[in-house]
């Protein structure tokens, strides 16, 4: 599984981005949240990514921040949402709006989402009920890659990508990878 690319941005169409890692370019479909916030062409980046692999065909699809991909992968878990309507919603909302639309369960935010009807929203709401946390309504990106690693080892040794952005949270932005992810789970085992 690809979990994380870093590369340089070969071409921009939203919503695909093609990512150049030592010659090799993948193809990455991102909501408009991220490609708003890429940088240019020719410069290095950073993804989260959640690789999917159907009959048909593999497709990543990549996030700028952990909040992202875990809303991305908690809304394709619902019946009827495949990745396509979950990168919608995430081009329409904010993780922190949908958030916040949740436990108030606002379907109008939801049906203002092209593609997302009125049923959809109510089940998407419904659904979605206690599993989005008040920590999602204040994103927090990456910052460096070292935090990128720290997550991805954290998650591999079993965490939740949840308890896993909490305890980065605690960490000094500039810690390297193995001081970081001793800390994080100090910080864990309390």
């Amino acid at each position: 599984m690809i979990g994380r690319l870093t590369g340089v941005i070969a071409e921009k169409s939203p919503p695909l981005v093609l990512i150049d890692v030592q010659g090799v370019g993948y193809e990455v479909d991102v909501p408009m949240s991220t490609f708003y916030n890429l940088p240019g062409l020719g410069d290095k980046v950073s993804l989260l990514t959640h690789f999917v692999v159907r009959e048909d065909a593999q497709i990543l699809f990549g996030f700028l921040t952990v909040e992202e991909r875990a809303t991305f992968r908690q809304l394709i878990k619902i019946t009827g949402v495949g990745p396509r309507m979950a990168l919608s919603l995430l081009s329409g909302l904010s993780v922190a709006e949908l958030a916040q639309a949740v436990p108030k369960q606002e379907t109008v935010r939801l049906v203002k989402v092209p593609g997302i009807g009125k049923k959809t929203a109510e089940r998407l709401l419904l659904e979605l009920k206690g599993k989005l946390g008040p920590d999602l309504a204040l994103p927090v990106s990456l910052v460096n890659d070292n935090q990128g690693d720290i997550l991805q080892a954290l998650v591999a040794l079993g965490y939740s990508e949840k308890e896993a952005a909490l305890a980065l949270k605690s960490l000094p932005v500039d810690v390297g990878v193995s001081d970081g992810i001793k800390l994080a789970l100090k910080a864990l085992s309390r």
